[in-house]
């Protein structure tokens, strides 16, 4: 399939004095998956707003495989909001034959979890299964484009799994996907990143090219908790990965000289930072900025 399946080109969407995004552009191309990332209130869901034509533009365009979002082209979109679109007072299969009958096409038939769950109320399953039923309710129609917005949140580790298998399924029949998400190990599936923060594009790529030569130190010591106590006087963003202690925006001559006053025997290493803590030390300089 040619051309591009999703398109901002100098997105920018203001609410009275508030610039809520700022200048975007990307794409999205068919058989990719492509990772929408930062904190919330970046800019993210405004972003997918416009591009699926539920938010005019304050300026640029926003493009849905391959012209401005349109009833014609929003009926080959799959789209799943954060809040779902899903209705609580139907049943599962209810929910799947009333997206069906408004795309005029054949209800697609259930298996699994939710094959067992089908005439049940929506409000009374899990999110898990709430999850899976809006996928499965935007991809039924078999769509060209598919937005998905924090479509695992708060969700367990299998059914997220699952989930993903499902999003890259739908990648490799050509479908050009866009997720936001605020787990690295999800990013990590994506096949290319773009990182937002206070409404702009910060970083794009791979996490290599996010991270940006940003470093992070990791101590480890036994008594790691000390360790922790001591440096969060420093002003540093440390945080724990397991019992090692990270530490960034803090020169290796301050956590050393740190643990040495608290009397913590450490080994230091400096490693490559995260994309959690690029987005830790964007938000930092934004507040402080």
């Amino acid at each position: 399939m040619k051309g591009l399946a999703l398109q901002a080109e100098s997105l920018t969407r203001c609410f009275k004095d508030n610039v809520a995004v700022d200048n975007v552009s990307f794409d999205v191309a068919f058989g990719e998956v492509v990772g929408l990332l930062g904190a919330n209130g970046a800019g993210k869901t405004t972003t997918i707003r416009m591009l699926v034509g539920l938010l005019e533009p304050s300026s640029g365009h926003a493009m849905l495989l391959g012209a401005p979002p349109s009833r014609e082209s929003q009926r080959r979109l799959g789209y799943v909001p954060q809040g779902l679109g899903l209705y609580g007072d139907l049943t599962v299969s209810e929910n799947l034959r009333f997206t069906a009958h408004a795309y005029g096409i054949e209800t697609r038939v259930l298996t699994g979890p939710l094959l067992e769950s089908s005439n049940r109320l929506v409000r009374d399953i899990s999110l898990g299964l709430q999850r899976q039923l809006a996928f499965t309710s935007a991809v039924q129609h078999v769509p060209d484009a598919l937005i998905l917005d924090e479509p695992t949140s708060g969700v367990g580790p299998l059914a997220a799994a699952r989930l993903w298998d499902q999003i890259r399924h739908e990648a490799e029949r050509e479908v050009g996907v866009l997720v936001t998400t605020h787990s690295m190990q999800e990013a990590r599936q994506c096949d290319r990143l773009v990182l937002l923060s206070e409404g702009s594009v910060v970083g794009r790529g791979m996490e290599s090219d996010i991270v940006a030569g940003l470093t992070a130190i990791e101590v480890t010591a036994d008594m790691w908790s000390d360790a922790f106590s001591a440096l969060t006087t420093t002003g540093a963003i440390v945080t724990l990965d397991g019992r090692s202690v990270r530490v960034i925006d803090q020169s290796r001559e301050t956590v050393e000289r740190t643990l040495h006053d608290a009397c913590v025997a450490a080994t230091i290493k400096i490693l490559p930072a995260t994309i959690d803590e690029r987005m830790a030390s964007l938000a930092r300089a934004a507040a402080t900025g």
